[in-house]
């Protein structure tokens, strides 16, 4: 399993905003939005900023996934 953030991505797409603007109202770094995109660990700080500038809760911004698809 894996933590995928593609929930984040479409939030973002649904209250038309950017990347960059999430960068500015986290006051996170273009490097995190980077591990985001690439579904790497960042720290549990980075995503409790993420919720408080957009309002919601962890579970709206990431869910796991498998890796292997079940037959």
């Amino acid at each position: 399993m894996h933590i995928s953030y593609k929930k984040l991505w479409k939030l973002l797409i649904d209250r038309n905003l950017k990347k960059c603007d999430l960068t500015q109202a986290a006051g996170i770094s273009s490097s995190s939005i980077a591990k985001l995109g690439r579904n790497e660990n960042v720290n549990t700080d980075i995503l409790v900023k993420i919720c408080i500038a957009l309002n919601c809760k962890l579970e709206e911004i990431m869910e796991l996934e498998n890796d292997y698809e079940e037959v």
